[in-house]
């Protein structure tokens, strides 16, 4: 694990190294979400709409290209989420 020391800025702002930001994907007027733990804090950075909806796009264009298709109406109502989860347990 690697542990950085940064300084807190006048207005409680650190600035995170741009080598981390790159690796992170934390880009400039991007979005990062901070969770309370007992021992501190965890900083994660977080795509924003625009990037998570380019990557459904994304996949969804390999998906078509593959042959895959949106379902009949009713073909899916034989399958069970809990039973594929049961069975990926086996």
């Amino acid at each position: 694990m690697v542990e950085l020391r940064i300084k807190v800025g006048p207005k409680g702002q650190v600035l995170i190294p741009k080598i981390i930001r790159e690796r992170y994907g934390i880009k400039e007027g991007g979005f990062v979400t901070i969770e309370l733990r007992p021992d501190g804090i965890l900083l994660r950075g977080r795509p924003s709409l625009e990037e998570v909806f380019e990557y459904l796009k994304q996949h969804e264009e390999k998906l078509r290209a593959l042959g895959a298709r949106e379902p009949l109406p009713g073909e899916l109502a034989k399958l069970s989420m809990e039973d594929e989860y049961n069975e990926s347990l086996r």
